[in-house]
């Protein structure tokens, strides 16, 4: 094993080098018309209507469909533009679609979708204004230093399934010795020396040469899943010299028992550890693919899109009737909003038909085993109806779990969801959830764990309450145990960091922290950024990462907000704050005699009083059956 052992004099040299850039976009145009939603026009429970102009981009629109309580801004990318470049009024950060760089740069995130068709019609028009992306240039962003400079704990590999190691992990930990670059030399070949994790965070480990015992000069952070990373024996096997650090070269005489010693009883990488990496990494989805995907301008349809590129699993979807290839879309592949050609018509989703009459050459549908497989539900006994309410995570306000109604019932367990208070009148900004879908609550869910539930818009009789709710609009809650109640054994905890995309504009993958853990609802805080912009996301979705994934797939990482623009935000979010602090924080808890009088209609369930950041992670469901 110690055969490649070899012992020389070296110096050491190193070099670094940065490149920043920042490019400018055509400014907006002025004069914007007032245009209507697709001709829907946004009232006010008194019938009366209004309209507002976004204090970031101008744009003016129906002011009970614009972002946050003050109806300041049109959406949630101006209002975050709007706090982080207070200071940097020239640029106005506007991203076109183009794959990410591995240049880690802020960039400003503009939403999914927006909340006006209108406002979908004007990012229509930029792009032929504006072909270049702007970003605010930052320094390097370094995880190590970050988490070191903190003392954060990061969320391991295997909570995240999806994502390469994620299920062949191992015991992979702290203690583990590997071989690696020696990096405390001059010599003219590449050398290795042998060095245990001392620390792991996700993908990357601290690691510290044999020999330094408790100095920490020379300590260093490299991802695990790198290719210069090798079991102990892989040198010897593969001829590679052995060389100790020149630091310490003279703390031995005999480097070979040194090893020797502290090796034996040690654990170390397996030896098809970097075979494992590669097979992890090869992804099914091709370029040139069809699928069908959501319409992010009309939540209520899908449309037929083609694989234009896969990182890391994210595939990048150009919508099949844009000709410059500028009108896209990113998720994962294991998405629940991408399903194979064909799937629309099977459950009678509503589909927006391409003008393309037919396939482009070298396109090819994607086979529908690629796809993820939805759980199979029995909707032969009671089910779900059109007009029941229920909680819903807002598709157009992640940060926010809503009161709902199911419009629409599809088949093989698909629902179609609206908002209540803000749905327009066609039904263009329903959501299609799968019964099972993590993302939808029986209703008294927020309250029973102590979540702010957001009342229908212009709902004035506050504090809401669901019996009141439920009687003035003659509905009936849809019944508990329709909803999923499994929660797996995650792994997660509150402080955890990771590496998350921000699903309102789904192209940028963040440093991101868990704040609150419900069952298996997970709150995802990006770093640097106020809490309104915070989401929630479920333990399982394929758009989590462990730390050092987006250096292992070469994907670009969003460090968190410079210092300026959390100043810039701390000062313009004052008045948010304060606002804040005055709106409903939920009522009295109802003890759950009152819950199943008021909102079961006397089904024999009632809720299990909700778990703490702690208790959260157990296979325990969120509802107990009562017993006659």
């Amino acid at each position: 094993m110690f055969d490649g052992y070899d012992s020389c004099s070296e110096d050491t040299s190193s070099s670094s080098s940065s490149d920043e850039s920042e490019e400018e976009v055509a400014p907006l145009p002025s004069g914007l018309p007032i245009i209507k939603n697709n001709g829907q026009v946004y009232t006010y429970p008194d019938g009366k209507s209004g309209m507002a102009t976004c204090e970031m981009c101008g744009m003016v629109g129906v002011r009970d469909a614009f972002y946050s309580k003050t109806k300041r801004f049109c959406s949630v990318s101006c209002s975050r533009s709007y706090s982080s470049n207070s200071k940097k009024a020239s640029i106005l950060a506007r991203l076109q679609g183009k794959p990410p760089t591995k240049k880690a740069k802020v960039l400003q995130k503009q939403p999914l979708v927006a909340k006006l068709a209108a406002y979908a019609q004007y990012q229509a028009t930029l792009q032929n204004q504006a072909k270049t992306k702007a970003a605010v240039p930052v320094e390097g962003f370094s995880w190590g230093n970050y988490i070191n400079s903190n003392s954060f704990t990061a969320a391991p590999v295997t909570c995240f399934k999806h994502a390469p190691m994620g299920t062949c992990w191992g015991d992979i930990a702290e203690g583990v010795r590997v071989e690696v670059p020696n990096t405390d030399c001059s010599l003219p070949t590449k050398v290795f020396w042998i060095a245990g994790i001392v620390k792991l965070a996700g993908y990357n480990a601290l690691l510290r040469y044999e020999g330094f015992e408790n100095d920490s000069s020379l300590d260093f952070w490299c991802n695990i899943c790198g290719s210069d990373i090798h079991p102990v024996g892989w040198c010897a096997a593969s001829g590679k010299p052995l060389v100790p650090p020149r630091t310490i070269q003279h703390k031995y005489t005999n480097w070979k028992a040194f090893l020797v010693k502290r090796l034996t009883g040690a654990k170390t990488l397996p030896p098809d550890f970097s075979q494992k990496v590669s097979e992890s990494m090869q992804y099914p989805f091709k370029t040139s693919m069809r699928v069908e995907v959501v319409d992010k301008t009309h939540l209520c349809r899908t449309r037929v899109a083609v694989v234009e590129s896969v990182i890391g699993g994210r595939l990048r979807l150009v919508y099949e009737e844009s000709e410059d290839k500028t009108d896209d879309f990113w998720c994962h592949m294991y998405s629940p909003l991408i399903h194979h050609i064909g799937w629309s018509r099977s459950i009678g989703h509503r589909f927006k038909r391409s003008d393309i009459t037919k396939k482009q050459d070298g396109h090819f549908d994607a086979p529908s085993h690629l796809f993820m497989k939805v759980k199979e539900v029995d909707a032969a006994g009671e089910w779900f109806k059109e007009g029941m309410k229920l909680e819903a995570i807002d598709p157009l306000n992640l940060s926010a779990i809503c009161v709902a109604t199911i419009r629409k019932v599809l088949a093989d367990g698909y629902l179609m969801i609206g908002i209540d208070g803000s749905e327009a009148a066609d039904g263009s900004d329903w959501f299609c959830y799968h019964a099972t879908s993590p993302s939808i609550f029986p209703v008294g869910f927020c309250e029973i764990n102590m979540i702010e539930l957001t009342p229908p818009r212009g709902y004035a009789k506050l504090p809401f309450k669901w019996f009141d709710y439920l009687r003035e609009t003659d509905s009936i809650a849809a019944p508990v145990k329709l909803f999923n109640k499994e929660v797996p054994n995650h792994g997660f905890h509150v402080g955890m960091k990771l590496e998350a995309v921000d699903l309102m504009e789904p192209r940028l993958v963040c440093v991101a922290t868990v704040t609150r853990i419900i069952h298996r609802l997970l709150r995802i805080h990006f770093d640097g950024w106020e809490d309104e912009y915070d989401q929630w996301v479920d333990c399982e979705s394929p758009d989590l990462y462990p730390v050092g994934w987006c250096q292992l797939t070469g994907y670009q990482l969003q460090p968190p907000a410079p210092q300026s623009s959390r100043d810039s935000q701390s000062s313009s979010s004052k008045q948010k704050k304060k606002a804040k602090s005055q709106q409903y924080k939920g009522h009295k808890k109802m003890t759950s005699l009152q819950l199943k009088e008021e909102l079961l209609d006397g089904e024999e369930y009632s809720f299990l009083q909700g778990a703490s950041d702690q208790e959260s992670n157990g296979s325990a469901s969120y509802y107990i059956k009562q017993e006659p």
